[in-house]
């Protein structure tokens, strides 16, 4: 099964937030849409970095509540791992394990930026095809 597929079932719609935003600002879209990390872009396809709730945390510890007001740029990761459309899932959960990542951006043949990818994301596929695995298992012996 390819990342296509996560894709395809859970949408590719990509909540970007420009370098200058406030971490204020971050936490409040965070919030607003449920979700653990946002793709740091200049022009909402480029991927010049990711920020996510692990990074504010570990700021927030390190360089006090004053930090809410910098900019996002100041806590984003720069060296953002991706993936494309067409990586197996279980290549890029594994990559995600190692690397202790939990958002990857999905770019295009162009580099830029076609969905993210969570390993919930993964977990959930996964379990799904499990779930229709045995159904379709159960179907068969029952038949």
């Amino acid at each position: 099964m390819k990342i296509s597929d996560v894709v395809r079932s859970k949408g590719d719609g990509v909540v970007t937030v420009t370098p200058d935003t406030s971490v204020g600002d971050l936490l409040a879209l965070l919030e607003e849409h449920r979700i653990g990390a946002v793709v740091v872009s200049t022009d909402g396809g480029s991927v010049d970095g990711i920020v996510s709730e692990r990074d504010v945390v570990r700021h927030l510890h390190s360089d006090g509540p004053g930090m809410l007001a910098g900019p996002v740029s100041a806590i984003m990761t720069s060296e953002v791992t991706t993936g494309s459309a067409d990586d197996e899932i279980a290549a890029l959960a594994a990559t995600m394990t190692e690397l202790r990542v939990r958002h990857v951006p999905i770019v295009d043949g162009d580099g830029r930026l076609a969905a993210i990818v969570s390993i919930g994301d993964i977990v959930k596929h996964r379990l799904n095809e499990l779930q229709s695995e045995r159904d379709q298992l159960r179907d068969y012996i029952t038949s």
